[in-house]
């Protein structure tokens, strides 16, 4: 799918895990429930840093460029190391790493481990990663006329406007994970569901995605999964634009209204 629909879905998955929450006895405080979505948000665009002409890419400058290409290169070895016998060869990386549960989990809980032993300005480093990605992907016809420092600086504000809400008493810094020492812990939580709905996101398109590595089905390592070949179709189609897409925003809003209790 194309960056906007992964940045809809990553929020709409949120706001599900939001309702499932609170259906559960355990309601994120507001601004959890809104940091999340903007974080799951930006981190549905995250798995294409393996591209070069990706939204992610081109959302931190040179930066962002430089390390597109180590990314690519490290998926691409790390293909070529572990393909099995039926698995095609590639002249890139896109579409295989970052593209799966493994590499999901071990970024969430990277980022989670970050905030944990961090602290706050760890916490404003991935907040403002995510925000920016965020403003992108939700708001990508405004990003796209505005220049890049506007944007970096909308989303430095935004995350030190939302580090300071979450750190007042009872506003979600300790969420779920409520030891002394856990707080921000739950940070990693939206990033892993972010990469793993951009993955299914994937998989419902022509060419599917190998979320499975490093699991073997049918000879392959790197299996594409999918549905269904008659059921996929092209990133950027008027089945993402004129179907999927209102259905994520209409989606993500009647869980919202879940989350905070109003459906409840």
């Amino acid at each position: 799918m194309m960056g906007p629909a992964h940045s809809l879905s990553g929020a709409a998955a949120w706001m599900a895990t939001g309702a499932v929450a609170a259906g559960l006895g355990d309601p994120m405080p507001w601004p959890t429930l809104v940091v999340g979505a903007l974080i799951c948000a930006g981190a549905a665009l995250a798995p294409d840093l393996d591209h070069h002409a990706a939204t992610i890419s081109r959302s931190f400058g040179p930066l962002s460029k430089a390390a597109c290409k180590i990314i690519d290169g490290i998926a691409h070895a790390t293909y070529n190391a572990t393909r099995g016998k039926r698995d095609p060869r590639r002249t890139g990386g896109h579409r295989t790493l970052t593209h799966t549960a493994v590499w999901a989990a071990l970024i969430g809980v990277g980022c989670s481990a970050a905030a944990v032993y961090g602290g706050r300005w760890a916490v404003l480093a991935i907040l403002f990663v995510h925000m920016v990605l965020a403003v992108e992907g939700l708001l990508w016809r405004a990003a796209r006329v505005s220049s890049d420092v506007l944007v970096w600086l909308l989303g430095a504000t935004s995350a030190w406007v939302l580090a300071d809400a979450l750190d007042n008493p009872g506003n979600g810094k300790d969420w779920l994970f409520t030891q002394p020492g856990q707080h921000y812990m739950w940070i990693g939580l939206p990033i892993i569901l972010g990469a793993l709905v951009h993955c299914v996101g994937d998989a419902i398109t022509i060419s599917g995605c190998p979320i499975l590595w490093p699991i073997p089905i049918g000879r392959k390592r790197w299996y594409p999964i999918g549905p269904p070949k008659f059921m996929r179709f092209r990133a950027g189609s008027w089945v993402e634009l004129k179907l999927l897409t209102p259905v994520f925003f209409l989606a993500g809003g009647v869980c919202a209204l879940g989350a905070v209790g109003v459906l409840g």
